[in-house]
């Protein structure tokens, strides 16, 4: 590795080498166990060349892969002349040395890889400033094997000794390494401090938003969730079929009709292993999620691990203390399934998903009176009398019911009507002004 800190994926134009490791509990895909890096390498801009799996029944603790299949990797990243090897895992700093040494070339692991992808797709200034703290967390134990100087994360700073109050301001016979770590500290107080800032301007802005009714588009990476977000707001979203397409979040009014109005945000893809100091550091991103009122989870029902990224979605929300929250499940990518079968596997497996495709519209409809469900409750048909002159009422009314037939009789109306059990409830605090004749609902 030539730099610390990187604004542009580091596999970008590179030949790579893909490893994967399968022990006895991996839950891995048994027909394509390396698909998730493969399309992770691919949207850094690498080439794949080559791929290896390793089965063991344990992980070496010095080269995860021992020694013999770690020159079998060397051998075969020579044969496909690859400048990196890419290992479907998260190795230590002591096991990439080590690791290096046998097969001659640069070491990444997936974590890097992710990492790289974020800090080559973040646009905002909130984006690059999370991304920053999470590769400088993951960097900083690795620092004894990565002598770099840190000039571009510095502040501005001319140089990285600048940064740190001048070349008087070391230490006597300070070694490169405790500059570095020393460096590192300080600029992660600093991102930390300025994120915090970036936490709390998002719960503010989530709470200003109360008294509206908050949605969230959650799921995994590349599920189509910046598409669905386009066809049910009309927003115009930016569209990508990659990888981490989206990092920031975006937030658009949403009108459901029957004069019910939400406010639709999307945020950044969730994916396997997502590494935590990703998620720490993107935890003002997911604040929309946090203080949603509904949860839409996009999931892409073509995908043949379907059921294995819902669950990563899941636990991902876990951890950000989503897990209790009302959630919708839209199995995306309808347009996408070939085989009739999955359709109804997943069918008996979700029985209360929505079938849809954000790209096609398909059963866009559904989507949103299942929302609408969600947000006024079971709907029943009544029968309302109601004083004419109460200008409160008829609003409240007007606003919250669809009417098939109305009536007049002096100062009251008479209307068939179809509300929410919600609704219907509060129509009690108008007292007299209103009756409910007949619920022929329940």
């Amino acid at each position: 590795m030539s730099e610390l800190y990187r604004t542009e994926p580091t596999a970008r134009r590179e030949r790579v080498l893909l490893v994967g490791v399968i022990l006895p509990d991996s839950d891995v895909d048994a027909h394509d166990p390396l698909g998730e890096l493969r399309s992770l390498v691919r949207t850094a801009g690498a080439k794949v060349t080559d791929e290896m799996i390793a089965r063991r029944g344990r992980i070496h603790p010095g080269l995860y892969v021992g020694s013999g299949k770690a020159g079998q990797i060397a051998e075969a990243a020579g044969a496909a002349e690859a400048d990196v090897v890419v290992f479907d895992a998260d190795l230590s700093p002591a096991q990439i040395r080590d690791l290096e040494k046998i097969i001659a070339r640069r070491v990444l692991d997936r974590s890097e890889v992710i990492l790289d992808i974020f800090a080559a797709h973040a646009r905002t200034r909130e984006a690059k400033l999370q991304v920053e703290l999470a590769q400088l967390e993951y960097t900083y134990p690795r620092l004894r094997h990565m002598w770099a100087h840190l000039e571009r994360i510095a502040g501005g700073a001319t140089s990285a000794a600048a940064a740190v109050g001048g070349i008087g301001t070391r230490g006597p016979g300070e070694k490169q390494i405790e500059i570095d770590r020393r460096l590192v500290r300080k600029r992660v107080a600093e991102l930390k401090r300025r994120i915090v800032e970036i936490d709390k301007r998002k719960q503010r802005i989530v709470q200003s938003r109360q008294g509206n009714f908050l949605i969230c588009l959650v799921g995994y990476t590349n599920a189509g969730k910046s598409t669905m977000m386009n066809l049910l707001t009309g927003a115009g979203v930016g569209v990508a079929d990659q990888l981490f397409a989206t990092l920031d979040t975006r937030t658009r009014r949403w009108n459901l009709g029957d004069g019910q109005v939400a406010l639709l945000s999307d945020t950044v893809g969730f994916i396997s292993r997502l590494p935590h100091h990703l998620i720490a550091s993107f935890r003002a991103t997911f604040e929309e999620a946090i203080g949603a009122d509904l949860l839409l989870h996009v999931a892409d029902a073509s995908a043949p691990r379907v059921v294995q990224q819902i669950q990563a979605v899941e636990s991902v929300l876990g951890e950000l203390g989503c897990e209790r929250k009302d959630q919708l499940l839209l199995l995306n990518k309808t347009d996408r399934i070939i085989d009739p079968t999955i359709r109804t596997v997943l069918a008996d497996k979700y029985p209360h998903a929505v079938f849809t495709s954000a790209v096609t519209g398909e059963n866009a409809g559904a989507v949103v009176e299942a929302v609408l469900l969600k947000i006024q409750g079971r709907q029943v048909s009544v029968t309302i009398e109601a004083d004419c002159a109460n200008g409160r009422l008829m609003q409240y009314l007007a606003h919250h019911t669809r009417t098939t037939d109305k009536t007049y009789h002096g100062s009251s109306v008479r209307m068939e009507a179809t509300i929410s059990e919600k609704h219907l409830a509060a129509l009690n605090n108008f007292g007299k002004d209103v009756k409910i004749l007949t619920d022929i609902g329940k």
